[in-house]
């Protein structure tokens, strides 16, 4: 099983896949008939730049309308509409006609492309890894991921937010890491849009995460906008144009940008230079660090926020603070680092490689998470970023009318929350109710409060009374809150010996209190809101409103019959606000297959494209070179007239055609070229092997005609037989080559390379059984003689025996190296050396 760690950024994609050494990080490798991904993508934006969508991660699972959205779009070069279920829908051409695609398709294809760059890596399948994901990203956000992922064939066992990524492969690898006191290390994660600030506290084999805050919209780019307003207004003055009614001159514009912006941040001052940058002119321009920060003092003013409000929220002060770890693209602004070490009093250090650390650290917790990797004990304590709270109508506290309802609310996941984890809600209810899911801080996050309504029926209870029903709200692994199952609990009375009351009943206790593990009880009357077991929430001892079940339960214990728990499940229906559906998600995945195979089908039609045009310019060249005493000036003119005329079609009519055509192409041309290529190889492979024959002769004669007393045991006629066999495969050899010599290079020849290595092989296979027979096997020395035979026989047989038995083991080791090797591999330069000795 595969262990991949991806690391999607909003410009770029690393990968990163376990070994059993450790983690690698794999590198990655103008149409509109084909998709382009990554860095292939990314090479052709400037020429391509309506077509080349990037920042994927700005527009996935937010609504047209967000307003962050609509300020991410002003930048972007690419159309971006709205589609029918108010969601952006982004617009690009493709075979040859305009489509609309989703952001979750669009994040779909690049994952699908990291997908494939892994799995060239490995040279195995990969299903299974870990996707890095901002730490802001909303409930939403993080299922379209998952869908994404879905629609790429892959299956995300975990999406880990990028800052606690960095934190794991920050820590895993420190081997004195404190036992008792933690370490506290804060992880300032600039990227090219965002920034990300992470507190994490350490002791030997664990890290928790004590504070998670964020900006959404403070990155490089940002510093990029800046410099690009700047030179746009001062390009307006000076060359009369503007840069902003022409697509591809702003994006170039914004690169250029974006390298002032590195050269500024070793130097003082930058120029920058443009060629032909619109309407043919050339401009210039120049601007000093100084300048830069001033007209960024508003971006730089709302870098401390995130800082402050990370250090109140896990309750400590700068002096607890014992690192600061600086990555991200955009913290190589040194006026960024300069408010860091002020604010931390403390230099930030750069001990990670910072635009990998996110895709090891995934690649560490997939490899953590997977059976098939034994890694270094290290847990991960993750908290949830945002609160979330469930809400439902219930009766009006103290009302005798249950028609009477209100909304009711309980924040179940608040901020800090463990990830995993499971709560469970106890209603008391007569029919069908519904409870939605919601931000309890939608204002702050900035997004529209509902997350999902779950529908929880239709159930009757058998006593004709309200029923009591034991919901379970989960937030996983991916944190994704979500309400898992219903079930309705019905007390039973039965009738059971006094011996097995006694028992039996602790059963119960436990199945009862096992959900009533609780840290928390919901003010109404009508609901406890508990953990289920195994959350691993600390939050202190059960509250006393659930002591009561458990001394129910144990007042029945000592009944003659007890109350048997009966629990039925409950059905729930599951609506997520902006979701896609399930129909739509399979479409999604049938279109990525459909395009997949289409990228497949061009790139295989290239390949034969350019193995077309390849052979015209190899061929046209061999034919006034190594090829030219091979063929005739009539047959070389043709054929080259031939080549010139595909050269031709190549670029004209040929320049899109199908796969097929190149190929019946290539086949017409070889029919005339083959013939050549043909004879210059059997010129150059007819000598080495009839040296290899000849080789094989002169063994096996030499080792018929041999004296040597290891070949005695072999009959004169067996030995007669092979030096036959050799003369008659020198006379065939010796003729064959007298008709070849005869002839001139460009005709067909007669001698063929394959004729005398059959021949070899055919004489091989006559002579080595003969010449490799074993010595017939010695007289048993343990036989006992008859009484009238002396004893000094045997012994005399003995000592004459045994260097008879040496030197058949001398004669089996030399029939390996001294009698002829097997012609299967004729051109082994090391057979000369195992020529029978004489």
């Amino acid at each position: 099983m595969s262990v991949v760690g991806f690391d999607v950024g909003n410009e770029s994609g690393i990968v990163a896949v376990a070994r059993q050494r450790g983690i690698d990080v794999v590198l990655n490798d103008e149409c509109d008939k084909q998709r382009f991904i990554g860095t292939a993508g990314a090479a052709s934006s400037m020429m391509n730049p309506k077509n080349t969508i990037s920042q994927i991660k700005r527009l996935i699972g937010r609504k047209f309308s967000d307003p962050e959205l609509q300020r991410d779009i002003q930048t972007l070069p690419f159309a971006v509409t709205e589609g029918s279920d108010g969601f952006p829908v982004i617009q690009a051409r493709y075979l040859g006609e305009q489509r609309g695609f989703t952001p979750t398709q669009v994040l779909g294809m690049v994952l699908s492309d990291l997908k494939g760059i892994a799995e060239k890596n490995l040279n195995a399948a990969v299903v299974d890894c870990c996707i890095g994901i901002p730490v802001y990203f909303t409930d939403l956000q993080r299922r379209a991921v998952m869908d994404a992922a879905k629609i790429a064939g892959l299956n995300p066992l975990r999406l880990f937010h990028e800052t606690t990524a960095t934190a794991l492969a920050y820590g895993i690898y420190k081997t004195d890491l404190p036992e008792n006191d933690q370490l506290n290390v804060a992880f300032v994660d600039v990227g090219h849009a965002s920034m990300q600030v992470c507190i994490a506290g350490y002791k030997k084999g664990q890290l928790k995460v004590l504070a998670h805050t964020f900006d959404r919209s403070l990155g490089g780019r940002d510093f990029d906008e800046v410099l690009v307003k700047y030179f746009a207004a001062k390009f307006k003055d000076e060359y009369k144009i503007d840069v902003y009614q022409n697509a591809r001159a702003c994006l170039r514009l914004r690169a250029a940008c974006e390298k002032l912006k590195k050269m500024l941040s070793a130097n003082p001052e930058a120029p920058l230079n443009i060629e032909c940058l619109m309407d043919e002119k050339d401009v210039r321009g120049f601007i000093k660090r100084e300048e830069f920060e001033n007209i960024s003092v508003p971006i730089l003013e709302r870098v401390k926020s995130p800082l402050e409000k990370a250090l109140a929220d896990a309750g400590l002060s700068v002096e607890n603070i014992h690192t600061v770890e600086v990555v991200g693209s955009g913290s190589r602004v040194p006026a960024i680092i300069r408010i860091l070490t002020e604010f931390f009093g403390k230099e930030p250090r750069r001990t990670m490689n910072a635009s990998e650390c996110v895709a090891r650290g995934c690649a560490l917790q997939c490899a953590i998470l997977s059976p098939t990797f034994k890694v270094r004990d290290f847990q991960v304590h993750e908290s949830f970023p945002f609160p979330v709270s469930l809400t439902w109508k219930g009766s009006a506290t103290g009302s005798p009318d249950e028609t009477v309802e209100n909304q009711q609310s309980s924040i179940v996941f608040p901020k800090g929350n463990p990830i995993p984890s499971v709560k469970a809600l106890t209603f008391f209810r007569s029919s069908t109710f519904s409870v939605d899911v919601i931000y309890a801080d939608a204002d702050n996050l900035q997004v529209l409060p509902k997350i999902s309504t779950y529908t929880i029926g239709p159930f009757q209870s058998t006593k004709g009374e309200r029923a009591k029903l034991k919901v379970k709200a989960r937030l996983n692994l991916h944190g994704i809150v979500s309400v898992e199952s219903a079930t309705m609990l019905e007390e039973e009375e039965v009738e059971v010996p006094v011996a097995v009351a006694k028992e039996a009943p602790k059963e119960d206790a436990n199945m009862e209190t096992e959900e009533a593990k609780a840290n928390a009880s919901a003010a109404e009357t009508d609901i406890n809101m508990q953990d289920a077991s195994g959350t691993g929430v600390e939050n202190g001892a059960p509250e006393s409103t659930n002591k009561p079940v458990q001394m129910e339960t144990e007042t029945k214990q000592a009944e003659p019959s007890k109350k048997k728990v009966k629990k039925t499940n409950i059905a729930v229906v599951e609506l997520v606000y902006g979701g896609l559906a399930a129909a739509d998600l399979q479409k999604a995945v049938e279109e990525e297959f459909e395009m997949a195979l289409q990228d497949r089908v061009m790139e295989e039609t290239k390949d034969k494209k350019n193995a077309v045009e390849a052979y015209v310019y190899d061929m046209r060249n061999k034919l006034h070179d190594k090829y030219e005493e091979f063929v005739q000036t009539a047959e070389r003119d043709d054929l080259t007239a031939k080549l010139q005329e595909v050269e031709d079609w190549l670029y004209e009519d040929g320049e899109d055609e199908t796969k097929g055509v190149y190929i019946a192409k290539l086949e017409e041309l070889k029919k005339q070229g083959d013939p050549i290529e043909e004879r210059y190889k059997e010129w150059t492979e007819r000598e080495p092997a009839s040296s290899q024959l000849g080789y094989c002769i002169n063994s096996y004669r030499e080792a018929a005609l041999s004296k040597d007393p290891k070949f005695d045991h072999i009959d004169v006629e067996e030995k007669q037989k092979v030096i036959n066999e050799c003369g008659q495969a020198e006379a065939w050899l010796r003729e064959k080559k007298q008709q070849q010599d005869a002839l001139p290079k460009y005709a067909t020849p007669v001698l063929f390379s394959a004729d005398i290595k059959r021949k070899a092989e055919a004489l091989d296979r006559f002579c080595r059984p003969i010449m490799t027979k074993p010595r017939p096997p010695p007289a048993k020395p343990q036989t006992p003689p008859p009484a009238e035979a002396g004893s000094p026989q045997p012994q005399s047989t003995a000592s004459e025996q045994q260097p008879q038995e040496g030197g058949e083991e001398q004669m089996s080791e030399g029939s390996g190296q001294g009698s002829p090797p097997a012609t299967s591999d004729p051109m082994d330069t090391e057979k000369p050396e195992g020529t029978p000795s004489a």
